[in-house]
């Protein structure tokens, strides 16, 4: 008997839980891997700099196209510090300085000068280590006035021991401490000295640096004048560049003038070397010598003197030998033949310290320039003044001092 089909059974399996488990996951792992609804904690957030990681600031002063010259440069940072800081010129030449200890701030040792086109160059470092560099340049308005410097003694030379250091303007000095602290005196021996602003006898401002007491034979100096970038002040304008200057104290001699005895004498390391007869100034009106200190100031062999450039009228016009000049008013010690008659017996000359031919001629070879004349006489027509010449030492130390700019 045919029996009737029926349909097939299902036989339902039950898996371990397990199993069941692991089926379903490795069932939902692709869903879950290209879901754009993924668990909120795999979500990738917007990531905000930390304030440590900000770029550094930068500011320059001074700044623009036209910068006012004379001041130091001046970079600062915000937000960081700086590492190192370059400042040029269009020529290549850096303008040295210091990063502060903090890294906050840098300034260049020496000034802005006119007309010139600096680029600063900075590198940086964030807060949070991060580094950096940055770039800025300006340019500085050119100097609507030049002033100049000659200067003394001359570089390399061997002077006597009363030389001061000299320095005349071409233009007034208005801002004479500004320009004092620019004036670097270096010596082998540590010298004690100063400056002392005068009048030049020409009228100019002129800035004198002498010793407490005469130097010591051998010493050593230098002068550095880091004046490019100083302001002389109203009328005075800019200096442009610096000058600078290096000599050497020779042996020690004095010449003791007594106009009184009209005599002279070259005394040597303590020693008289010579004595020569001389006549000096004439007694009464303006044909007296001057007293006091005075400096040989340059040994000009045989020249023109005419009385007329003195203000002595027509007195003489006359070549003269072995000249040494000792002050710019015209008091010279040189050959005087024509008052042969009256040396070592009376002084008769028009101001100058006269002597034979031979004697100036022995002389004129054993003295230099920066040698000290202290002259001594009863009738003279005053003291050398500072600036008529090198008469500093006409001036005590205290009175010196007080002429110095930074003392004021």
């Amino acid at each position: 008997m045919l029996s009737r089909l029926s349909r097939p059974s299902r036989t339902r399996v039950l898996a371990h839980p397990r199993v069941r488990a692991a089926v379903v996951a490795a069932l939902l792992a692709p869903l879950a891997a290209c879901s754009s609804s993924a668990p909120s904690d795999t979500s990738v957030a917007e990531v905000t700099p930390s304030p440590d990681d900000r770029p550094v600031t930068v500011t320059v002063t001074p700044a623009g196209a036209k910068a006012r010259a004379g001041e130091p440069v001046r970079v600062t940072a915000t937000s960081g510090r700086l590492t190192s800081v370059t400042v040029t010129d269009a020529e290549g030449h850096r303008l040295a300085g210091e990063v502060a200890a903090d890294g906050r701030s840098w300034v260049s040792g020496r000034k802005a000068v006119p007309g010139t086109a600096y680029t600063v160059a900075a590198a940086t470092r964030s807060a949070g280590g991060t580094a950096g560099s940055t770039k800025a340049g300006f340019t500085t308005a050119p100097a609507d006035k030049v002033n100049k410097v000659d200067w003394r003694p001359g570089a390399g030379a061997t002077v006597g021991i009363a030389q001061p250091i000299s320095l005349v303007f071409d233009h007034p000095v208005k801002n004479r401490a500004e320009v004092e602290k620019q004036l670097r005196i270096t010596t082998s021996n540590d010298t004690e000295g100063s400056w002392g602003w005068v009048r030049d006898w020409s009228g100019r401002d002129r800035v004198d640096w002498r010793p407490r007491t005469y130097w010591k034979p051998g010493t050593e100096i230098t002068l550095k004048a880091e004046l490019n970038g100083t302001d002389s002040g109203a009328d005075g304008g800019w200096f442009v560049r610096d000058y600078t200057t290096a000599f050497t104290i020779g042996a020690g001699q004095v010449v003791e003038v007594d106009l009184d005895r009209h005599r002279l004498s070259l005394v040597r390391d303590g020693k008289t070397v010579r004595r020569i007869a001389v006549s000096g100034g004439t007694p009464g009106g303006d044909k007296r010598s001057w007293r006091g200190t005075a400096v040989l100031m340059a040994k000009e062999g045989t020249i023109n003197m005419n009385s007329e450039t003195v203000g002595l009228r027509d007195a003489y016009n006359k070549m003269v030998d072995h000249s040494m000049r000792l002050t710019w008013s015209g008091m010279y010690a040189h050959a005087a033949p024509w008052n042969a008659k009256y040396f070592g017996r009376s002084n008769q000359s028009s101001g100058c310290i006269g002597m034979s031919d031979a004697d100036a001629a022995w002389f004129y070879a054993q003295v230099r320039p920066g040698d000290p004349f202290e002259i001594t006489g009863k009738d003279t027509k005053g003291v050398v003044e500072p600036g008529n010449g090198f008469g500093a030492w006409n001036l005590s130390w205290a009175e010196w001092q007080q002429r110095s700019a930074l003392r004021r």
